[in-house]
């Protein structure tokens, strides 16, 4: 499932191609037909993205919302202005993936940091890109126009030169700006949306009220927004925490320092369409990390292997019908 980086770089890539522009829009699966013929000839007006889920904003006070679940994504094809913190080098979304990418892709500079923020002005590019948390980026140069609609697209929006195709979304629904606040505050805060300290302070509060193990909380998008399976992984295992540590039982302090962790965690995954969860890396390590998954995370992925840090070998449980990684002795 794309966790919060992901939605993120899409909601980006939606301010710079559609916002501010009339959209034609269509349902060729069928199944989102009448949704469909409300947006068409609609403006779009704004975009946010709040942990796993976007709002799309149309005229006429109209809220587009689409949560990809664990199979969705979006595919843009057309003339695209793409972010300079989501462009590399050869006209390529970042991956969003969690598969790896060739060295070649990522843009490192001799230091072995990423880059991608500073190339300068946006650029326009006729490209094919698939963003979703399973797949690469795709490039296309020269593609029909309009491009033909492959597979079941569920939605497809369009301007004049760029277009963005939605498959498979665990929902595709509009909503009225009362409804669309309504769900947002059903989620829990994200680093990247509102006021840090009350963000902090929501989260505190709601950790430290359960008596739930925090492998669970931190998974639950009522108590913060955006963290999946990687990140949740990841974030305990900074910490030394133990996953079947109730939540009220955590001290204070350390709940505080989980979310600076995930404020610290998620703009990195915004920037480089890699959940990097491994700080203070050589330039060379960096690059390897940048390449593949299993230079990138310290439990992720890596049952059976030493830890990192202790040697322990890393167990795989099952929670919450997810998969657990972790550390047994670092995280006693």
């Amino acid at each position: 499932m794309p966790e919060g980086h992901s939605v993120h770089r899409i909601a980006r890539q939606f301010d710079r191609n559609f916002v501010g522009k009339t959209m034609q829009a269509s349902s060729p699966q069928g199944r989102f037909a009448e949704g469909a013929a409300v947006l068409d000839g609609r403006e779009a007006v704004s975009v946010k993205a709040v942990g796993k889920q976007m709002f799309l904003e149309t005229e006429g006070d109209l809220w587009l919302r689409v949560h990809l679940g664990l199979y969705g994504a979006w595919d843009f094809a057309g003339e695209i202005l793409l972010d300079p913190t989501i462009a590399s080098a050869n006209g390529r979304m970042g991956q969003t993936n969690q598969r790896g990418t060739d060295l070649d892709a990522a843009i490192l500079d001799d230091a072995g940091e990423n880059s991608l923020a500073s190339i300068g002005a946006p650029r326009r590019t006729r490209v094919h890109v698939r963003m979703s948390e399973q797949t690469k980026g795709l490039a296309d140069e020269g593609a029909q126009w309009p491009p033909p609609v492959v597979g079941q697209v569920r939605l497809r929006l369009m301007t004049d030169i760029t277009a963005a195709d939605l498959r498979g979304p665990t929902a595709c629904e509009l909503q009225t700006p009362d409804e669309m606040l309504a769900t947002v505050a059903k989620l829990g805060p994200d680093p990247l949306v509102g006021d840090p300290a009350e963000n902090e302070e929501r989260f505190v509060r709601a950790v430290r009220r359960r008596g739930v193990p925090i492998a669970l909380l931190l998974m639950d998008q009522s108590v913060v927004s955006g963290i999946g399976n990687v990140y949740r992984a990841e974030m305990l295992y900074r910490a030394r925490l133990n996953p079947y540590t109730p939540g009220k039982q955590v001290p204070e302090e350390l709940v505080r320092e989980l979310w600076r962790d995930w404020a610290h965690l998620l703009p990195i995954g915004v920037e480089t369409g890699q959940m990097m969860t491994m700080d203070d890396l050589s330039p060379q390590d960096y690059r390897a990390a940048m390449a593949s998954r299993d230079d990138r995370h310290w439990v992720y992925h890596r049952a059976g292997l030493p830890c990192r840090t202790c040697g322990t070998e890393i167990v795989l449980e099952e929670l919450g019908a997810r998969k657990l990684y972790w550390c047994p002795r670092c995280q006693a």
